[in-house]
């Protein structure tokens, strides 16, 4: 009995006004992604775009997670990897709710980007991925706007657990 009671409470969360602040951060998070993203879709010729000695903008779909891994030709693994992308997202709404405030801002920021890229996915079958880090002829793996908030957030996460010490 005690553990539905602890369960509802959780759930009752989700109504809370503190609730709405990690809402408004995955919104946030997910807004700032597809404005940038619709941006270089739209304005971003076939010629990468220079920005200084380090940044490019060039477009690249990109078909697998992230930075370019597990890309396939397969439409059902492509399929498959949408379908667990889309679970794990849905794991860590759940993982919000039975957080603690810091992980709940963290799991929001990796929220609000995965869902910029799932939408990619179901929308245009790929992600569109358009900054390009480079050092003279070493590149980075090209990445957006959701990857830089899904790196934060799993930064964030993995410094809270091996160096911040309840």
């Amino acid at each position: 009995m005690k553990f539905k009671n602890e369960l509802l409470k959780k759930k009752i969360l989700i109504f809370n006004k503190k609730f709405i602040f990690y809402i408004l951060i995955i919104f946030f998070t997910f807004i700032v992604d597809r404005f940038s993203k619709n941006k270089i879709i739209s304005r971003l010729s076939e010629e990468p775009v220079r920005v200084n000695d380090f940044i490019n903008f060039d477009l690249i779909w990109n078909t697998g997670i992230g930075f370019g891994l597990l890309s396939f030709d397969s439409l059902l693994i492509y399929n498959l990897i949408t379908v667990l992308i889309g679970s794990i997202i849905l794991t860590l709404f759940y993982v919000i709710i039975i957080s603690e405030s810091m992980d709940r801002l963290i799991f929001s920021m990796i929220i609000g980007g995965a869902l910029g890229n799932f939408y990619d996915r179901l929308v245009y079958n790929a992600v569109p991925d358009f900054i390009d880090l480079h050092y003279n002829a070493f590149h980075w793996f090209t990445f957006n706007m959701a990857d830089i908030f899904i790196t934060l957030g799993i930064t964030l996460f993995l410094i809270k657990g091996f160096i911040i010490k309840n």
